[in-house]
């Protein structure tokens, strides 16, 4: 089979978004209610935008699904857009004064263009919806293996959530961070405070980032590989979260923090419970989990843990200053229409593009043509390392 790839297409305000999923073996049960979920958690969160009362984001499938199951053809997924104004030049005007931190600038230069709109029009975030339904149909395809993945908002700004998240109480904070506009567990003073500086940058005509936290539940031992740079699931969760717009930074287990403790408190010792040898850590176990389930860029038994720090959004409602393409005079950068903070979204997208990541390393240990191979190999994987030494 091949592997698992997927593409996506579309302007922020071109006809629809698409996303090709190429790879998807034969017989995986599609729940479309879970992907439009995904992609309704991605509109919300406390600071966001007019745009996002304007479209209602579903997900159509044009191909590879029959009777709600993939049948291992290409999948191709459409979102339209209600705000379909690419070709108003009233609506979408061109856009001469690049805005700093944004793909304005360089992107302009690049194509050889004093008009941003181009660039600015693939550049934007909206693009990510496409990156979500991708990886909420990955999800689709690890539920049936046990593997879960949960995501939620670490910080704003100075403000940190203190929530500790374990194998036995994540699955009790998924209703409180899906009570919570700020899609975040904690429900002390630490959430008051993040949608404060929120409001306070609104105020301000500013913008806030955050960090956003993903875990990943129930991996085998195995996932990924230290023969190659590139086979490293670390390297490839690392890029898959700064590949999302507007991310800086990405953080495994203790991330920078381990770069300032002895190594005696970094690395996690190793036990074995024979109570547990039936699960995917088959019966390994560890006291922390620092590395973040991930040691030689294979998945340990452990959670996967990521962070992954968004930087705030670069359409400021007082524009700082930069230049005029056409006359290279200074003036205030341009303005579009734009979120005070995206943070809560962002959580949302790094799930699902962390979960993609995560499936396509478990079909390339147990791929095969159909989900009822694929199972077949998982045990026999299971049932081998279970009996070590052979």
């Amino acid at each position: 089979m091949a592997s698992l790839s997927y593409r996506t297409a579309g302007e922020s305000h071109g006809k629809a978004l698409i996303a090709l999923v190429e790879g998807m073996p034969a017989g995986v049960p599609v729940d479309k209610d879970f992907i439009d979920n995904e992609l309704k958690r991605r509109q919300g969160g406390y600071g966001r935008g007019g745009r996002q009362k304007i479209e209602t984001d579903r997900v159509e499938f044009l191909s590879g699904v029959r009777l709600n199951k993939t049948i291992a053809s290409p999948i191709t997924m459409l979102i339209p857009n209600k705000d379909s104004r690419l070709d108003d030049l009233t609506a979408t005007p061109p856009l001469h004064r690049p805005r700093p931190g944004h793909a304005d600038l360089a992107g302009s230069v690049k194509w050889l263009t004093t008009d941003c709109r181009e660039t600015l029009e693939r550049a934007s975030a909206r693009e990510t919806a496409a990156r979500v339904a991708a990886g909420a149909l990955a999800r689709c395809l690890l539920k049936e293996f046990g593997i879960e993945v949960f995501g939620f908002v670490r910080a704003v700004g100075p403000n940190w959530a203190g929530v500790e998240v374990t194998e036995e109480n994540w699955k009790s904070l998924v209703p409180i961070r899906d009570a919570s506009d700020l899609y975040t567990p904690d429900t002390t003073s630490d959430e008051r405070a993040m949608r404060e500086f929120i409001t306070q940058q609104k105020m301000a005509k500013d913008t806030a980032g955050g960090i956003v936290e993903t875990h990943v539940f129930g991996c085998p031992i195995g996932l990924g590989s230290c023969m190659t740079w590139d086979g490293r699931l670390d390297s490839r969760i690392a890029a898959a979260v700064v590949g999302i717009q507007a991310f800086k930074g990405v953080e495994i287990g203790l991330g920078f923090e381990a770069s300032r403790r002895p190594g005696s408190q970094v690395h996690d010792e190793i036990g074995f419970d024979e109570s547990q040898k039936d699960l995917p850590s088959l019966g390994f176990t560890r006291g922390t989990n620092n590395a973040g389930g991930l040691e030689g860029g294979m998945t340990n038994g452990k959670p996967v843990v990521v962070r992954g720090a968004m930087k705030p959004i670069s359409t400021l409602g007082k524009p700082l200053r930069s230049i005029d393409l056409n006359t290279k005079q200074s003036s205030e950068a341009g303005w579009e229409r734009s979120d005070i903070s995206a943070i809560s979204a962002a959580g949302v997208v790094m799930e699902n593009v962390i979960a993609f990541e995560i499936a396509r390393a478990f079909l390339e240990k147990f791929g095969g043509d159909s989900l009822k191979e694929i199972k077949a190999n998982y045990d026999n994987y299971l049932a081998a390392a279970s009996k070590l030494p052979l």
